[in-house]
């Protein structure tokens, strides 16, 4: 069995797991990098300096829920930093709200309604477009929100920083994007592989 290593950006307490789609097979080795210590990372750094892991260092790339916490001019640098990690085959997995369907709740539903209950407890649009409000009265200011995308917006930004095929699908009834990159240029059946495995759901009709 070929051995392969993810690097899990921002990782919080969380260890691999279900929640990290397509990694969770024995083949699969997590490195795990957060910017706060109290998580107990195998690295510390953040999405914009991961000067900790070497170029072309990993299989892959898995961010979920941390490239909307930093300022729009930042995130081009954590998209570099994240394709520069990888080896040249190798791709990013990532996710994060959808802007496009957070405005639609907010349109028909309100700014404060609950849109889903989550592990954390209800999540309102609020929540979603600012971050967790009960994590930052708590003094958790790394979950504040500083940007957002659309599935455009997403294919673009992966697109200007370099990634050779991307595929992204929009999940509305869960407020999500997600996106699968290969570093390379790729044919549409590598691309439409990779999605199946890393977008939970996908199916090649879905593909872009």
């Amino acid at each position: 069995m070929k051995m392969r290593k993810f690097l899990h950006v921002g990782c919080g307490p969380g260890r691999k797991g279900p929640k990290t789609p397509g990694f969770d097979g024995p083949d699969w080795t997590e490195i795990r990098l957060d910017i706060d210590p109290s998580v107990s990372p195998d690295l510390i750094g953040t999405i914009t300096d991961l000067s900790a892991v070497e170029t072309g260092a990993v299989d892959a790339v898995y961010s979920s829920h941390n490239i909307e916490h930093i300022y729009p001019h930042e995130v081009p640098v954590a998209l570099a930093e994240f394709r520069r990690v990888l080896n040249p085959e190798g791709f990013l997995s990532i996710t994060c709200p959808d802007v496009v369907a957070v405005a639609k709740f907010i349109a028909t539903q309100g700014l404060e309604e609950t849109a889903y209950v989550s592990g954390m407890g209800p999540i309102t649009p609020l929540d979603m477009l600012y971050g967790h409000r009960a994590s930052l009265s708590a003094g958790n200011l790394f979950m504040a929100h500083r940007t957002a995308f659309s599935a455009q917006s997403m294919a673009a930004s992966l697109q200007q920083a370099g990634f050779g095929k991307i595929a992204v699908v929009s999940r509305p009834s869960q407020f999500l994007l997600w996106a699968v990159a290969s570093k390379a240029v790729c044919d549409d059946a590598a691309i439409t592989a990779l999605a199946q495995r890393h977008i939970p759901g996908f199916t090649a009709k879905a593909a872009p």
